[in-house]
């Protein structure tokens, strides 16, 4: 990395340093940038002017070793193993979280103009209460898309990007998300969900709800947008911002947020904090990895469709491309929207306090002597502590992860991944609570641990949301993912007098189908995924992961108010009868697109033909049966078991899903496909073969 341009992030890094600690500063800086040379970045700094010191740096020396300040442990194990780039994001997140979410936001939010960006008239965005604080905006031409170089801070890895740089905005569909690369420093992973790129994808939104709501351009609309933790989460947000006001419409930032809050504030009746929106921006990434961030969107209808992704896409790319020339004249003549800050989340997370005291005859601290620890993996959902379970009486000592931290040093925070699972797995019996709660990043998913560390996710928690939904409306049919055990069938329609529908994977996918069962006359009240994404009809159809675990707790609650003291039991018993299999693996067979077999064809077309020529090859064999009805892949039962091949809704990959009652059957399973798939030579089957053979 060259020197200028380390120094020039170094002044970056400054700006959260107090005024009264250059040196205490430069220590900090010594750290990060001493391969280069303490002195040479001072001297640099010095030289260029550093705005939030109070001394010239080049009067500190470097610190004594005895004297460096020592990062937190996972923070050191970061740096050790990450790149120089990678080790500036690190630094940054552990001090962004102090400004950005305390009782200012950082000076780099009112500095835009040194970074090409247009600034602010003034400045003064508080988050001291959940009151709507004003920030005006420049009446200057939106000069964000123009031909200026336009630099990312450290939390982008210091790249320089062009507004006239080619974006192929189609690239960045992932379904009915946007997903891209926002940060820079791994191999192979260019950056190309820039801040123009979101900024064009921003004010595509706002032409896109107009034209939804069949409104004139002279409409001011509100549009609200928030974000996880993610390191890239604050710079994102500025684009939108820029966007959306560039247009002419209002914003409200609410900062670190859950996906499903930002939905919720199309809903909530609020005028003084200037509630509801007509459309809300959610930036997030799931549970991907840090330097990856994306966009979510919604209306009061729910979450936009592929087909509403693909188009304010299209309509991005034509902004983007008119913007660089030049051609948004009667843009920058607009009035400009004005940018509001609401503690949104209070609103939110008040919500599900008030659903858990009613679900317990309006007692004030309905949960008062349970013992409940959550796992927020450093995401978006360390709220749950603070805002909810605690107002309803839960003692919550062990809860860990709740700080933000966009590097995710703990674990990924994912209710599916084995190491998370075993994290609040682990809190739980450490400190003997009743209750473990586990969020993914953005909080629309998640999953519980009872008292004795038995796992609450996958089929468990569908079971468990499927007996609390049919005591609520008997015989109504639950829409599940593919993925979905026989075990749960027979759980769902045997035991518990409901009907399983099993549909495809995707999350958006299970709930369209559910509306669409309810449109036809078929009543379904829960959509729900292996992968914690659950929905239900009384909560307008939103995956949201903490109304999941408040369903959760009014169980847990109206049990307490009767003066039951059996903690988490009361959830356990519900899923007593549950079959499951011993033996449960998933193999993934990818595809290689560069393989000779595909002729340059697209993979799916590749991977269709082989599930094509499994379906026949099933036919001949006595022992396998395919399933009735199935809805994707090809799904079969035999040797007490059953596995499911289907076709990766985004990359190109065959996922093999196998559970049986023993290893044994399971490989007989795998060696049926293996025979029927074998043939097929750009798929790699190295991960079955090895299956099979143990």
């Amino acid at each position: 990395m060259g020197l200028d341009r380390a120094c020039e992030q170094a002044r970056d890094f400054t700006e959260y340093f107090p005024a009264s600690s250059a040196c205490g500063g430069a220590a900090h800086l010594h750290q990060i940038f001493g391969s280069i040379g303490t002195n040479e970045v001072f001297a640099f700094l010095s030289k260029k002017g550093s705005p939030s010191t109070a001394a010239p740096l080049s009067s500190c020396s470097p610190p004594p070793p005895s004297l460096k300040p020592k990062p937190p442990p996972h923070a050191r194990a970061a740096m050790a193993a990450l790149s120089a780039k990678t080790i500036q994001n690190a630094f940054l997140a552990q001090h962004h979280p102090r400004t950005r979410h305390g009782t200012r936001y950082p000076s780099d939010f009112c500095s835009l103009k040194t970074r090409g960006m247009h600034s602010f008239q003034e400045c003064r965005l508080t988050v001291a209460d959940s009151s709507a604080k004003w920030l005006n905006t420049t009446s200057t031409p939106w000069t964000s898309f123009n031909k200026q170089a336009i630099s990312y801070n450290a939390a982008q890895g210091g790249s320089v990007v062009s507004s006239s740089e080619k974006v192929d905005f189609l690239k960045l569909q992932n379904g009915s998300d946007i997903r891209g690369v926002a940060v820079a420093g791994v191999e192979g992973e260019p950056v190309n969900l820039t801040e123009p790129a979101t900024e064009a994808i921003a004010a595509a939104f706002a032409a896109w709800l107009l034209n939804k709501k069949e409104a004139d351009g002279l409409r001011r609309l509100r549009i609200s947008v928030g974000h996880d933790s993610r390191i890239s989460a604050h710079k994102l947000q500025n684009a939108v911002t820029h966007g959306i006001t560039a247009a002419g419409h209002d914003i409200l930032q609410f900062g670190l947020a859950s996906t499903p809050a930002m939905f919720n504030s199309t809903l909530t009746e609020d005028e003084r904090n200037h509630l509801p929106v007509d459309g809300a921006i959610m930036i997030t990434a799931s549970h991907l990895p840090y330097n990856r961030n994306g966009l979510k969107f919604f209306t009061s209808d729910g979450g936009l469709n592929k087909a509403d992704i693909k188009d304010i896409l299209e309509r991005a790319s034509k902004i983007y491309e008119e913007s660089a020339h030049g051609k948004l004249k009667e843009w920058e003549d607009a009035s400009r929207g004005v940018v509001n800050s609401v503690d949104y989340m209070s609103i939110y997370a008040s919500d599900l306090v008030q659903a858990v005291r009613k679900s317990a005859g309006d007692k004030d601290k309905p949960l008062e002597g349970l013992h409940i620890v959550v796992d927020a993996g450093n995401g978006a959902g360390g709220f749950f502590v603070d805002k909810v379970l605690k107002p309803l009486g839960a003692v919550t000592t062990g809860s860990q992860f709740l700080e933000p931290d966009g590097l995710f040093p703990n674990h990924i925070p994912n209710p599916e991944d084995k190491t998370a699972m075993k994290a609040i797995t682990q809190a739980v019996l450490d400190n003997k609570a009743d209750l473990g709660i586990i969020f993914d990043t953005d909080v629309d998913r998640s999953a519980a641990v009872d008292s004795s560390g038995r796992e609450l996710n996958r089929n468990r928690l569908i079971a468990l949301m499927a007996a609390i939904v049919l005591e609520e409306h008997p015989g109504t049919t639950v829409v599940t993912d593919s993925v979905t055990s026989d075990g749960l069938t027979v759980f769902i329609e045997n035991k518990l007098g409901g009907k399983h529908h099993r549909f495809k994977r995707g999350y958006k996918n299970v709930i369209d189908e559910a509306i669409r069962l309810n449109s036809i006359g078929e009543e379904s009240h829960l959509a729900m995924e292996t992968s914690g994404h659950g929905a239900l009809k009384e909560n307008h159809w939103l995956d949201d992961g903490a109304y999941l675990m408040v369903k959760l707790l009014n169980k847990l609650a109206a049990a307490r108010t009767l003066g039951s003291s059996i903690g988490s039991k009361v959830l356990t018993d519900l899923v007593e009868g549950l079959e499951e299999a011993a033996v449960t693996v998933e193999i993934r067979l990818k595809i290689d697109q560069n393989h000779a077999d595909l002729k340059g064809g697209p993979f799916r077309d590749y991977g269709e033909a082989v599930l094509r020529h499994l379906e026949n090859a099933i036919g001949k064999d006595p022992n396998l049966h395919k399933a009735p009805k199935n809805y994707e892949g090809v799904r079969v039962s035999g040797y007490g078991g059953w596995f499911l091949l289907r076709l990766s809704l985004h990359d190109p990959v065959l996922p093999l899903n196998i559970e049986a009652p023993s290893n044994d059957d399971a490989i007989k399973l795998g060696l049926a496909v293996l025979a029927a798939v074998n043939e097929f030579s750009a798929l790699d089957v190295t991960a079955l073969n090895k299956f099979v053979q143990q």
